[in-house]
């Protein structure tokens, strides 16, 4: 909880380390296609469960919201307020991925002034930095939210490498979604050693690649994105809360 991609080796990974099931939210694609992807690659061994992480605000304060249990598209690029408003409405489950990481996150501003929109803050995550992880467990226990962890996978060989076990089973979206609205008892549990490690440095560095040149060919050089607000798709809907 979360990954950014999902192949047969993302699947088979995920079942060689025990998971469950996994959260698919990967960027740029919109609700439909996500479910259609999860739903064929969910068997009786592992649960892909389809989320999307919605990029609120302006590419200068870009605020990254998880949301689960979604029944219409959310688009990118619209304002924090709208989306949380938007999430409410589909009594969505709203979760803060990697607080307080750079300039792209929610954080403990934003959880103090929105203290009924989010379920959990992520405290632990493969990608993130010792400190960064730090930083992430003050802002959850400084707030009062509960915890979740992931590996954040944007590479295949990070799956796995940070998870959030749940004491009831979780066999469906629905019950996913119920245990984190819940406040269920969780614990976030992550792998160690100097692979766990050098996992995360790799990780991290794709960040870099993935906030300059690859959102640079997405936002400028490929056309418009299917998850933005201006698109088709949309009808119009979200108009008047288009950042840009």
């Amino acid at each position: 909880m979360h990954v950014k991609i999902l192949d047969d080796r993302v699947v088979a990974r995920a079942k060689a380390r025990g998971l469950d099931a996994v959260v698919y939210a990967p960027h740029f694609v919109r609700l439909p296609r996500i479910r259609e992807r999860a739903a064929s690659f969910s068997d009786d061994e592992l649960l892909v469960i389809p989320a999307r992480e919605v990029f609120t605000g302006t590419w200068r304060r870009r605020r990254h919201v998880l949301a689960l249990g979604l029944d219409d598209p959310v688009p990118d690029f619209i304002t924090l307020e709208a989306a949380l408003d938007e999430f409410e409405r589909q009594e969505a489950t709203v979760l803060a991925p990697h607080p307080d990481l750079l300039n792209v996150s929610v954080g403990a501003a934003e959880l103090r002034e929105f203290p009924d929109a989010f379920d959990a803050a992520e405290t632990y995550n493969a990608k993130a930095l010792p400190h960064q992880n730090r930083q992430a467990q003050a802002v959850a226990r400084d707030t009062n939210v509960p915890a979740f962890g992931s590996s954040y996978a944007h590479l295949r060989r990070t799956v796995g490498e940070a998870w959030t076990e749940f004491e009831d089973p979780v066999d469906d979206e629905s019950d996913l979604v119920s245990l984190l609205r819940s406040a269920a008892p969780r614990r976030v549990v992550h792998r160690s050693g100097v692979g766990h490690r050098l996992t995360g440095l790799a990780e991290f560095a794709h960040l870099g690649y993935e906030n300059s040149w690859g959102k640079l060919d997405r936002l400028f050089l490929s056309g418009m994105e299917p998850t933005h607000p201006d698109h088709i798709a949309y009808r119009g809907r979200f108009d008047d809360a288009n950042a840009y």
